[in-house]
């Protein structure tokens, strides 16, 4: 069970759907009950809080939903650092003024480290971890589609970033799926205000993070339960990747078939009904 400061699972006030603060520089979005369990989300590189939109109506039927816009991503102020661990640092700072304790945290891609790092840092806040289509390891990386190469690769990337359009940002979206989606306006909003040199910073970050150590190695040193999803058809990390997160213990891994890398987009249920299962279970 979930702990609140001081120990018990104390009954909070109810809070509304779509509830807003910031923490410590932390875009932060509530929605469904406040004496639920918490269920933190935290989303990839290049995307925002508003990427989860398709499967928080389902998990806030039964949690308290915690949604995170990373530093420079959404509405967060940029930041110093985009370091993996300083950007862990900061979450758990959040979660520490929210008085929470032991909750399930869901990252995508990306998240999925700053989620991994939040275990490392502070295991007292993490009770398990979710990872979404968050590649081990810079070899899983796949060669990237020609618009996103273009989009954050010099000497075109800076100038096409000025430009870009809302039909460009779906583009850069559905390229990664392998299903037809529709992409959250918020979404395609919230990407727009991403700096081109915030973006480039923190992909550079990220590929350091797991370069020092992949991320099956550090899960196998942390004592907590991991669910892994991995879209079977996903276009930027090596669905067949997925396999070295079988040697962490305490870990499960769940492929869907014909999903890409925005599985909370392109199977918004079947990824919805997973993470219910496993925040319920622990397994």
């Amino acid at each position: 069970m979930y702990k609140t400061e001081g120990g018990s699972p104390d009954i909070l006030p109810c809070m509304g759907t779509d509830d807003v603060k910031h923490l410590h520089g932390m875009h932060v979005v509530h929605d469904g009950p406040r004496e639920a369990p918490p269920l933190v989300l935290i989303h990839g590189s290049g995307a925002s809080g508003s990427s989860w939109g398709p499967v928080v109506p389902a998990l806030a039927g039964r949690y308290h939903v915690i949604r995170i816009d990373l530093p420079g991503h959404g509405h967060s102020p940029p930041a110093p650092s985009y370091e993996v661990p300083e950007q862990a640092a900061g979450l758990a700072a959040a979660l520490d003024e929210l008085g929470l304790r032991s909750v399930t945290v869901a990252g995508h891609s990306s998240g999925g480290y700053i989620a991994t790092a939040l275990a490392e840092q502070r295991p007292d806040l993490v009770g398990s971890l979710a990872l979404i289509s968050s590649g081990p390891s810079p070899d899983a990386l796949l060669p990237q589609p020609a618009l996103l190469r273009a989009l954050i690769s010099p000497p075109l990337g800076p100038l096409l970033w000025r430009v870009r359009s809302d039909a460009m940002l779906r583009r850069g979206v559905t390229a990664v799926c392998n299903r037809p989606v529709d992409v959250p306006d918020d979404l395609i909003s919230e990407v727009r205000g991403i700096d081109y040199r915030t973006f480039r910073t923190v992909l550079r970050q990220n590929g350091a993070y797991i370069a020092e150590r992949t991320v099956p190695v550090r899960l196998t040193a942390l004592d907590v339960p991991v669910l892994v999803i991995f879209g079977a058809a996903d276009r930027r990390w090596d669905p067949s990747s997925a396999h070295h997160y079988d040697t962490v213990p305490n870990a499960r891994v769940e492929h869907l078939p014909d999903v890409g890398h925005f599985p909370m987009l392109e199977a918004p249920e079947a990824t919805g009904s997973l993470l219910l299962d496993f925040a319920a279970t622990g397994h």
